[in-house]
C-alpha cells in the first residue's frame, strides 16, 4: 500500500516544491554545506531535464550569517536576526547559483514575505513570475525576506513558506527535507516503542499530537511545523513527503515512486480544492456579463473567458478577486479569479488582446479568467 501510494503521488508529480532546512543546509550551523547543496542541485537539475518543474525553498540565510559574523548562538533581537539574514543571504544564493549552473540549469533568487502572498495583486505577480521561470526551465530558489520583515523572523518558518509556495503555483507535491527520517508516533529518543509513520492523511489531527517539539538551535521549526505545512499544502491538493535530506539521491528516488520518509496524502484533488474554494465564496465584489457566444464557450466547452466576449462589468474588484460570470439573462454561469481589475476590465471590454497594450499601457494576460481558474455554477 505504501509503495503504491508513494508511486502515484511522486512519480506522476510534474510540479514539485522542495524545502530544505537550516540544519541540513548549514551542516548543523557549521557553515553552508556546499557538498550537500551540490548534491541536491544535481538532483534538481536531473528532474528539470526529465520534464519536471521544481522550486527550491531553502533556509540557511540566518544560520550562514551567524557563522560569518562569528555568533555561536541564534540571537533574539530582531535587528540582529535581520543583520544575520542580510549577511547570510549573499552566500546562500551564490552557492545555489554556482551549483545549479555547473549542472546546466539556470537559477533565480526570489525573496518572499507572507504579505506578498496575502495581498491579491502581489500574490498574482509572484505567481506569474514563478510560473514564467518554471516555463523557462529555471529553478527558483526561494527564502523568506527576513532582512526587512520583523514578524517573519519572529513567527515565520520555511516549512510554512514551502506550503504557501506549493499553493501559490498549484504544485503536485511538497517535499520537506529534514534531519529526521520522517514522522514517528512519539519521540524515538525518549520512547523506544515509537513507530515510524510511513503513510498518513494530511490534516489528520492525530498527526499533530505525535509531532510536538520545537526546532534545533539552528532553525526555528520542528516536526509540528512540517505537519501543519502538509495540512496547509493539502488545501490546494498537494501531498507532502517528509524525508531525511542526506538520503542518497532522495529526490530522484522519490520521483521514481520509491517509498522514502513519511508521505502525507492530500485528501482533496488539486483542481477540486481550488475550484471548491471559489465556489464557496458567499460574497463577490463584482461580475461581468458575457454574450451568448462567450457563455457557450465557457459553460459548454470549458474555455477561458476572453474580454472580447464581455458586454458589461459590474462592481469594483481587484486583480485576483473571485468574480461572477453572468449571461445576458443575469444568470450566473461561472465564477473565477480575474486577471484584471474592474477599471481595467471596463477598458478592455469587447476588445481583442492585441489592443490591450494601447488601452492599459502594458501587455497582460489574454484572458479575463483563465479556464484553470474558473468553476462552473450549475
Amino acid at each position: 500500500m505504501q509503495e503504491k501510494t508513494n508511486a502515484h503521488v511522486l512519480r506522476h508529480a510534474k510540479r514539485i516544491v522542495v524545502k530544505v532546512g537550516s540544519s541540513l543546509v548549514t551542516n548543523e550551523g557549521r557553515g553552508l554545506d556546499a557538498v550537500a547543496i551540490g548534491q541536491w542541485c544535481e538532483q534538481l537539475a536531473t528532474l528539470v531535464k526529465n520534464g519536471r518543474e521544481v522550486i527550491m525553498v531553502s533556509s540557511g540565510a540566518i544560520a550562514e550569517g551567524m557563522k560569518r559574523l562569528g555568533w555561536a548562538s541564534r540571537p533574539k533581537a530582531i535587528h540582529e536576526l535581520q543583520a544575520a539574514a542580510a549577511v547570510g543571504q549573499m552566500g546562500l544564493v551564490q552557492v545555489y547559483e554556482t551549483q545549479l549552473r555547473e549542472n546546466g540549469i539556470g537559477s533565480a533568487q526570489v525573496l518572499l514575505t507572507h504579505a506578498d502572498l496575502a495581498d491579491r495583486e502581489r500574490y498574482l505577480n509572484a505567481r506569474s513570475t514563478l510560473l514564467t521561470l518554471l516555463s523557462l526551465g529555471v529553478v527558483p530558489v526561494i527564502n523568506e525576506n527576513d532582512t526587512v520583515v520583523n514578524d517573519e523572523i519572529k513567527f515565520g518558518d520555511n516549512d510554512t513558506l514551502g506550503a504557501l509556495v506549493a499553493n501559490l503555483i498549484e504544485a503536485d507535491a511538497l517535499v520537506i527535507l529534514t534531519d529526521q527520517k520522517g514522522l514517528y508516533t512519539a519521540d524515538p529518543r525518549k520512547d523506544p516503542a515509537a513507530q515510524f509513520v510511513h503513510v498518513g492523511k494530511a490534516g489528520d489531527a492525530a498527526l499533530e499530537a505525535m509531532a510536538g517539539g520545537v526546532g534545533s538551535s539552528i532553525g526555528s521549526g520542528g516536526m509540528i511545523t512540517k505537519i501543519l505545512a502538509a495540512k496547509r499544502a493539502a488545501g490546494s491538493g498537494a501531498s507532502t513527503v517528509i524525508a531525511w535530506g542526506r538520503e542518497p539521491s532522495v529526490l530522484i528516488r522519490l520521483s521514481q515512486g520509491e517509498a522514502i520518509g513519511t508521505l502525507l496524502v492530500a485528501q482533496t484533488a488539486k483542481n477540486q480544492a481550488r475550484k471548491q474554494w471559489m465556489a464557496d465564496h458567499l460574497q463577490m465584489r463584482g461580475s461581468v456579463t458575457v454574450d451568448a457566444g462567450a457563455a457557450a464557450k465557457v459553460a459548454l466547452e470549458g474555455k477561458s473567458l476572453l474580454p472580447i466576449g464581455m458586454t458589461a462589468v459590474s462592481g469594483e474588484f481587484s486583480r485576483g478577486d473571485v468574480i461572477a460570470i453572468k449571461s445576458t439573462e443575469d444568470v450566473e454561469i461561472a465564477r473565477g479569479l480575474t486577471n484584471y481589475s474592474s477599471a481595467e476590465a471596463r477598458l478592455i471590454c469587447r476588445k481583442a488582446s492585441t489592443e490591450f497594450e494601447k488601452l492599459l499601457g502594458y501587455t497582460g494576460e489574454p484572458e479575463m479568467v483563465h479556464r484553470t481558474n474558473l468553476v462552473l455554477m450549475r
